[in-house]
């Protein structure tokens, strides 16, 4: 099971939007996806900078 997947909740680590709660909506490719923020703000945000939650 990968650890980053549609669905899952993450945390963004890095930049101006450190700690801030995502949700994986697509999967680009191994390097990228496209994460919805709690504002339902869509932005695309590379696999490194973001922390699975549970």
């Amino acid at each position: 099971m990968p650890a980053i997947e549609v669905g899952r909740k993450c945390v963004k680590t890095k930049g101006r939007k450190g700690g801030q709660t995502v949700t994986v909506t697509k999967v680009i490719d191994q390097n990228f996806v496209e994460v919805r923020d709690e504002k339902g703000k869509v932005k695309r945000c590379n696999i490194q900078h973001l922390e699975p939650l549970r």
